[in-house]
């Protein structure tokens, strides 16, 4: 479907009050589109029609006329560089950023995230801006071994009761 064909399904989501549906399909479109800046502001106003001021300052982030208080309403949200990182779903450069505000904020919160991991980090690599990478403390933890003798038991219970049907039909 095409980028028209969507938006136009998004107007008519909500001109039938079908909020929750055309919010799904423009968190979609921003997913494939991270660079229009149109389809981060209609998400936004969709998260208004909520009263969500975190997530309207979410997508609205990049914007200069954005809303103070809902900008500080998303960056208490996201507390950290690397959670404010994530949330704006940009991929690629910030050289793809289709105004300098736009571009200004990317590198902000780029250098923020980096400056506290104390590492290079890359809006394509979201390895890279984890908070929560730390070493493996093992091959295998305790909640490991019980998650796999978990599956082997019930994949085994399956196949018992598939044979045992099996050969009830050729009884």
């Amino acid at each position: 479907m095409s980028l028209r064909e969507t938006l136009a399904r998004v107007d008519a989501d909500l001109a039938a009050g079908r909020v929750p549906v055309a919010r799904q399909r423009l968190r979609g479109l921003v997913s494939s589109f991270p660079y229009d800046l149109t389809l981060r502001r209609r998400l936004a106003e969709v998260y208004r029609l909520y009263g969500d001021a975190a997530e309207a300052g979410r997508w609205m982030y990049l914007e200069e006329d954005r809303d103070a208080d809902e900008t500080a309403a998303f960056e208490v949200r996201y507390g950290s560089p690397g959670r404010r990182m994530k949330a704006l779903a940009w991929r690629g450069p910030e050289a793809m950023a289709a105004t300098s505000f736009a571009k200004g904020q990317l590198v902000a919160v780029r250098a923020a995230c980096a400056e506290a991991f104390g590492r290079p980090v890359d809006w394509d690599d979201l390895a890279s801006f984890r908070e929560d990478l730390e070493e493996p403390s093992g091959p295998w933890s305790v909640s490991d071994v019980l998650a796999g003798v978990g599956c082997l038991v019930g994949a085994l219970a399956f196949l018992g009761i598939w044979v045992i049907g099996v050969l009830t039909l050729f009884e």
